[in-house]
């Protein structure tokens, strides 16, 4: 198992922050458990590729690990000391004094070595983990709680709360990794991916779509049912309305934290009958004429 999280992920050294969370969701949606159920292979390299996005996704981490202060874990690494680090302390060598090796206690190097072996036991909160989940536009927009399955094969209930955007990560605090001698644990981190809708399109809070109308509404006007995101809903249609019209249905687009919304914005299609009508056709026919 690399201890490099950059090989792990197969990027370089100097990889853009993009690049590098573009690589993990490749690598998380091929190993993901649950698109390789009874894989333990893809299962350990999966734990592996989180690892390693959970050290590199943090620029702090990241800044640390290129300066060889921490490993892919996040656990210090020992400071290698040199004679030089002691040479020049006032009063000449840590170890030295007129009195020959009369203060070379073994107690006090005991002492030392067991002291470092002691500090290795400091609390220390548990390691963030990372998840990937793929959402329906409307689960996105209107909320929904999706189950994360975990690499040891435990379930995690995600609540997904309505406007969630692609790319927005989740926060779940207290599901990472368990702390050390009692620390908290660490959170888990869900990054979100949202499938494209084939009628709705987001723009910021707002949502584009389509809808037909029939041709008497179109002329005459009158009120038509919309399969808005939310839910169907009635919009009122004004007399000779055109093909590629837009109509704004306000408050009807993406729900926001503060309980406001986004607005629908409708575009409209003239919308003929099914099966073709011998009266229509006269009509259309003499009104032409008197063009």
């Amino acid at each position: 198992m690399s201890d490099d999280p950059y090989a792990i992920l197969g990027v370089k050294s100097d990889a853009s922050p993009e690049e590098i969370q573009k690589t993990y969701r490749k690598l998380a949606r091929k190993l993901h458990p649950d698109l390789n159920p009874g894989n333990a292979e893809a299962e350990d390299q999966f734990k592996n590729v989180s690892r390693a996005y959970d050290l590199l996704s943090d620029p702090e981490k990241r800044a640390r690990f290129d300066r060889g202060e921490i490993d892919i874990s996040g656990v210090e690494r020992p400071r290698q000391r040199y004679y030089h680090d002691f040479a020049e302390q006032p009063g000449g060598h840590a170890y030295t004094s007129d009195t020959g090796f009369a203060d070379f206690n073994t107690d006090d190097i005991l002492s030392g070595i067991f002291g470092r072996r002691g500090r290795s036991n400091l609390r220390r909160r548990g390691a963030d983990v990372h998840y990937h989940l793929t959402l329906d536009f409307l689960d996105a927009i209107n909320g929904a709680t999706h189950i994360v399955t975990l690499p040891d094969g435990a379930t995690l209930d995600v609540r997904i709360p309505p406007g969630t955007r692609d790319a927005q990560t989740l926060r779940l605090r207290g599901k990472g990794e368990p702390g050390q001698a009692g620390a908290p644990p660490g959170d888990a981190l869900i990054e979100i991916e949202i499938r494209p809708h084939p009628g709705f399109r987001r723009e910021g809070d707002d949502i584009h779509f389509e809808q037909g109308v029939p041709l008497r509404e179109a002329v005459l006007g009158g009120r038509i049912a919309v399969s808005a995101p939310a839910g169907p809903v009635t919009m009122t249609i004004p007399k000779w309305s055109n093909s590629g019209k837009v109509l704004r249905l306000k408050g009807k687009g993406v729900p926001r934290p503060d309980g406001t919304a986004g607005d629908a914005y409708v575009k409209l299609l003239i919308k003929l009958p099914d099966k073709p009508d011998p009266d229509l056709e006269r009509l259309v026919t003499e009104w032409h004429r008197r063009m």
